[in-house]
């Protein structure tokens, strides 16, 4: 998997210093500055200390299954803003490099959000997550492949276990937020809003998981 956090903190000066302090108790593979500077702190072979307790798809041990990346930004608790374009374009070119040495699926591209929903929001709703995947990096939902289709909104805590969150610990509320975070930005904290019901129903049915693919 292809991790994706923010920082989180007022400046990358602090974040850059505690992710390269002994005993700080968290790393990451790399991180991104807002002016586009790449900083390699960990091998990608080694395991790198980012994810926290987290699960998807079933799996627990994030850490040992994914490579983080961290981008320099307050977040939500110390001013969130935008991320600049030379930043997103320093990290397009970092991520296709991993993804392409590591045969990362495009649906393991994910959000530090999607794995920890109760305790991240990181990247956020400004990360541009849709300008990615058409650059080959991560999902986005598109059409429905039935625009005339009903959404049944019954099924949105099934779908949302089946696509990969941990609906079962975190709960579907939670777990509805962060898809929303990635994935209908817009409509973040709506609850179960009919276009992101509508386009969690998209990624289910596109996606590679033996349950999703034989939806209707």
């Amino acid at each position: 998997m292809l991790l994706v956090h923010y920082t989180g903190l007022p400046t990358a000066e602090i974040a850059l210093t505690r992710l390269c302090q002994p005993g700080s108790g968290v790393s990451a593979h790399y991180t991104v500055d807002e002016n586009g500077t790449v900083y390699h702190h960990v091998p990608e072979h080694r395991r790198a200390w980012h994810a926290g307790v987290g699960c998807w798809r079933g799996c627990r041990d994030i850490n040992s299954r994914s490579i983080g990346v961290e981008l320099v930004n307050p977040g939500h608790e110390w001013g969130y803003r935008p991320f600049p374009a030379v930043q997103m374009a320093a990290f397009r070119t970092l991520a296709l490099e991993i993804i392409g040495r590591h045969r990362i699926e495009a649906d393991a591209v994910i959000a530090h959000a999607d794995i920890a929903c109760t305790r991240k929001e990181d990247p956020g709703e400004l990360f541009d997550w849709q300008g990615l995947a058409a650059a080959g990096i991560g999902v986005w939902p598109g059409p429905d492949r039935d625009n005339g289709r009903d959404h049944d909104h019954r099924e949105v805590g099934w779908l949302l276990a089946a696509y990969g969150y941990d609906v079962a610990g975190a709960g579907i509320a939670a777990c509805l937020t962060a898809f929303q975070r990635h994935f209908d930005p817009e409509r973040v904290g709506t609850g179960d809003h009919p276009e992101t019901v509508r386009r969690l129903w998209v990624l289910c049915s596109q996606g590679r998981c033996p349950i999703c693919a034989r939806l209707p």
